[in-house]
């Protein structure tokens, strides 16, 4: 029986509005995209233009710097618009699909007859290879390295996330076969971390040739930057990869169809949302929430991703490439009689400021306001007790601020990403973007030491 790693520093978030455990197979949409905002350090360049027409698995951009890495499409169809932001950026290039639908042909074949640098060359050219991202930094994965070991979370504690059992059900075959992909990439052990909670899911615990691990507590416990943390601590020069279960199992199709096959199971959730569930899709949103909310969509928060990393996007907006959730939650655009002065018995905090913290198992619809704008930073230990890392998040976020390097590496910054310290911004007294001044740290590290 594996070690149980037991987390206890964290804090579960308890909203209402969970994912009730029902498939739905969602129309088709009348768009699909890939948004290049969605991969840190990517300069994208266009591989088709406005009207072209395009295949499942047909590229869409390349990154400049690596033109190997590709981007494909994940439908067939026509190339209806690349959105650009300030300076021209490339924000999405969409897609609209094909009634029936064309593969690009890769070839169907069996990792374990395949070399380590076949396996890198199918990955490469079919688009899947992006779903690989590395520590540090959370950036896309250098095919011409070799890292350590290989990461996998099998559960995810974020508030409302899907459960990962139940998305990854009927595909035992798909995710070993993607398994045995990922270990030819590494000269260390594929890591697969359990829920000890509960029994997972024979997807995960039947899996061959993996190195199992358990862990238990509260969010962030189910982040694969947590999990690494208390099992092989990163130092400078040192290098995991890391992947999505959902995402192994498309690198799995891959060598199973030969095809790029983006399909996946997210989940609908949120206060907001009438019937919360899951959906076998890959697309933008519109087709799901369609006639299932309960308010005007003026008056709601659409989210790709969970409440605390997730990106805002509109009631047209497309899911993100990494994430596995939408999110439905009330704006925060009004104001409230007395503030924090009421009793609060339908607010949620971490302290026991309001009255609900007397009502165990009550959960919450909470909005967007920001209770007060920002403030001085002073030291109150509020991210300690939410970060169970051995790091000290107050004094790497200031030297974050003076841009001071050496200290940002002997505080630990090669261990953390955005979502391992987002609990810290939800918590912070002073309304600090934790978040976004840690990407700006792991920023200046790319520029000045290179990755």
């Amino acid at each position: 029986m594996p070690k149980v790693h037991k987390i206890r520093r964290g804090l579960n978030i308890p909203l209402k509005g969970e994912a009730e455990k029902v498939f739905s197979r969602a129309e088709q949409a009348e768009a699909y995209a890939v948004k290049p905002i969605d991969f840190h350090g990517l300069t994208p360049k266009l591989s088709v233009k406005e009207g072209d027409k395009v295949k499942a698995g047909s590229p869409l951009f390349f990154n400049k710097f690596r033109p190997n890495i590709v981007f494909t499409s994940p439908v067939s169809g026509e190339v209806f618009m690349v959105r650009r932001g300030e300076r021209r950026r490339i924000l999405e290039v969409i897609v609209l699909p094909d009634k029936v639908q064309e593969y690009e042909d890769f070839g169907a074949e069996q990792p374990s007859s395949l070399s380590r640098e076949q396996i890198i060359e199918k990955m490469l050219k079919s688009g899947v290879w992006p779903m690989i991202r590395q520590r540090p930094y959370a950036i896309i994965a250098n095919p011409e390295q070799k890292p350590k070991s290989i990461h996998i979370s099998a559960f995810d504690t974020a508030p409302l996330a899907p459960d990962l059992d139940f998305a990854v059900k009927d595909e035992a075959e798909a995710f070993q076969t993607g398994i045995e992909a990922l270990k030819k990439l590494t000269h260390g052990k594929v890591n697969i971390n359990l829920n000890a909670e509960y029994p997972p899911n024979d997807v995960f615990t039947k899996l061959k040739g993996v190195e199992f691990n358990r862990f238990s507590g509260p969010h962030p416990t189910g982040n694969v930057g947590i999990q690494i943390h208390h099992i092989e601590p990163l130092f400078k020069g040192d290098l995991i990869w890391t992947v999505d279960p959902l995402d192994v199992i498309i690198i799995g199709r891959l060598f199973l169809k030969g095809n790029y096959d983006a399909t996946k199971v997210i989940a609908l959730a949120g206060s907001e949302v009438q019937k919360p569930r899951y959906f076998i899709t890959g697309a933008s949103i519109s087709n799901i929430i369609s006639n299932n909310l309960k308010k005007p969509v003026d008056e709601l928060r659409f989210i790709s991703g969970n409440v605390l990393t997730g990106t805002r996007i509109d009631d047209n907006g497309f899911l993100g490439h990494h994430e596995n959730m939408i999110t439905v939650i009330p704006e925060g655009d009004h104001y409230e009689f007395m503030g924090w002065a009421s009793p609060g018995i339908n607010k949620f905090s971490d302290t026991r400021t309001f009255i609900s913290k007397l009502i165990p198992g009550k959960k919450f619809a909470l909005h967007t306001n920001l209770n007060g704008g920002e403030r001085a930073y002073v030291m109150t230990g509020q991210y300690d007790k939410v970060l169970p890392m051995n790091i000290y998040p107050v004094h790497l976020i200031k030297a974050i601020l003076a841009n001071d390097i050496d200290k940002m590496e002997s505080l630990g910054i090669y261990e953390v990403i955005e979502e391992d310290m987002a609990l810290c911004e939800y918590v912070c007294t002073s309304k600090t973007e934790v978040q976004a001044i840690l990407r700006d740290g792991i920023e200046l590290m790319i520029k000045e030491l290179g990755e």
